[in-house]
């Protein structure tokens, strides 16, 4: 895997970082897979460095036990990932449409405030 970067720095998460992330619940581990699937779709609203962060994310909570999202989405992400033509585009649109009916908007949005709120994300201007 490449580490995204910001310009020449690398997107790195910290120690306590790291460690928040994986005391995440199934809950809010299914919203970065959600995440991780939306910025593949190409419908991810965030800026791009936030995009690459999430993908880091995504990287670090995608073996921790989900809620709803699962080994399918997982394996689309791999495929899609590997994939520069955009042969999954389909593919991904369909699993992030499940996705995103899985998960509730409320849980959704706790779940980047915590990211804020830890640091992983910046914080809203």
């Amino acid at each position: 895997m490449t580490i995204p970067t910001e310009g020449s720095r690398p997107v790195a998460l910290t120690a306590a970082q790291r460690a928040f992330l994986f005391g995440l619940a199934p809950a809010e581990v299914d919203c970065a897979i959600a995440v991780m699937l939306k910025i593949l779709d190409g419908k991810c609203k965030m800026q791009a460095y936030e995009a690459r962060i999430m993908a880091v994310v995504y990287d670090t909570v995608r073996d921790l036990p989900a809620m709803h999202l699962g080994t399918d989405a997982l394996r689309m992400i791999d495929r899609a990932r590997s994939s520069e033509s955009g042969r999954f585009r389909q593919d991904v649109y369909e699993a992030r449409v499940l996705a995103e009916t899985r998960i509730s908007r409320p849980v959704m949005k706790a779940f980047k405030a915590s990211l804020r709120h830890v640091g992983i994300l910046p914080a809203r201007s």
